[in-house]
């Protein structure tokens, strides 16, 4: 079912009429988040995927155990995974399983503030993303996206008056060489990336208009504000604004949510690890809020997010499913 951001509500119908056949208590929320409750307690633990996909269509298909199509590994997949672990769950066990599919995840983070808004802070967060069934992610870098401007009087092509596209590339080499000297070590999740993600120069003949875009990914340490004030201060000649800004996080390995994927790992005959992840994701703005122990899990691949060969393997995600029941168990 094709879900690209803005367009979840599809899905959130299918899913709600085949988890209430399964017994989930499901409702719709006003943002258009789905959430599927099971069982009863005091103690909550929240799994908060989401149903909108990077847009683009990949062709849906089985090739053996390997299942093709948007949003297999990102992250209907991890999704998929948490509704057929919690279902596993005894309803009587003093705990309350909350499996949320967020919407425009891959957009504006829309349904993770609607639920920042209106959900009390859970017991356990676990961010349904593709993390490998080993895996275990515990950081994601910040974003910042930034637009910067430029209008000015139309001059001759021989002239030595920089055009305006020329000012926008000189702009985006201002931010690229603090990016580099900034630096950060070895590690890139410590570092500053710098991408270009929309580039428009033109004239009309009477006056050039230059617009550039760019998606800064920044680490834990290097607030976002922090950031806002030294691109403003190499915008040079043009006009700069920020489109949004998401904090770095980075959740206690430590944690007792932590240390129950660990052991269900382990558990299952894998050799866990901690990732951190140099994109963003809904933990960006829940686990701050909430203060709980969180982390994100999901079987997959993610390296294969948003690209035209998505796919997901069904040993991996039985796998991932195998986790997830010992990880609650444990918890």
């Amino acid at each position: 079912i094709a879900s690209p951001s803005g367009q979840e509500a599809g899905l959130a119908t299918f899913l709600t009429s085949r988890l209430e056949a399964f017994g989930f208590d499901v409702h719709v929320d006003a943002a258009g988040n789905l959430h599927a409750g099971w069982g009863t307690g005091d103690t909550t633990v929240a799994f908060v995927g989401h149903m909108d996909t990077a847009p683009g269509t990949v062709p849906r298909r089985h090739d053996g155990r390997t299942i093709y199509g948007r949003g297999a590994v990102d992250a209907k997949g991890p999704l998929a995974a948490a509704f057929t672990a919690v279902s596993a769950m005894p309803r009587d066990a003093g705990r309350r399983w909350v499996v949320i599919g967020a919407v425009e995840e891959e957009a504006s983070s829309r349904g993770a503030r609607h639920l920042l808004a209106t959900m009390p802070a859970p017991d356990g967060l676990v961010i349904l993303e593709p993390s490998g069934w080993q895996g275990i992610t515990i950081g994601y870098k910040g974003s910042v996206r930034v637009r910067w401007t430029r209008t000015q009087p139309a001059a001759h092509g021989a002239g030595q008056e920089p055009s305006a596209g020329d000012r926008a590339v000189g702009f985006v080499r201002r931010v690229q060489d603090h990016a580099e000297a900034r630096g950060g070590g070895p590690s890139i999740f410590q570092r500053v990336d710098v991408r270009v993600l929309r580039f428009d120069a033109g004239s009309d003949g009477l006056e050039e208009r230059a617009v550039v875009e760019l998606g800064l990914r920044i680490p834990p340490g290097y607030a976002a504000m922090e950031v806002w004030d030294t691109v403003a201060s190499l915008a040079g000649e043009g006009e700069v604004e920020v489109l949004y800004a998401d904090e770095a996080v980075r959740t206690d390995r430590s944690s007792p949510l932590a240390r129950a994927f660990v052991q269900a790992v382990r558990a299952c005959g894998g050799a866990p690890r901690f990732k951190l992840k140099t994109g963003t994701s809904d933990l960006n703005h829940l686990a701050p809020a909430w203060g709980c122990p969180a982390l994100a899990y999901g079987p997959g691949d993610s390296h294969l997010d948003h690209t035209p060969d998505e796919h997901i393997d069904l040993d991996e995600f039985d796998l991932g499913v195998r986790v997830l029941e010992a990880a609650l168990s444990a918890f």
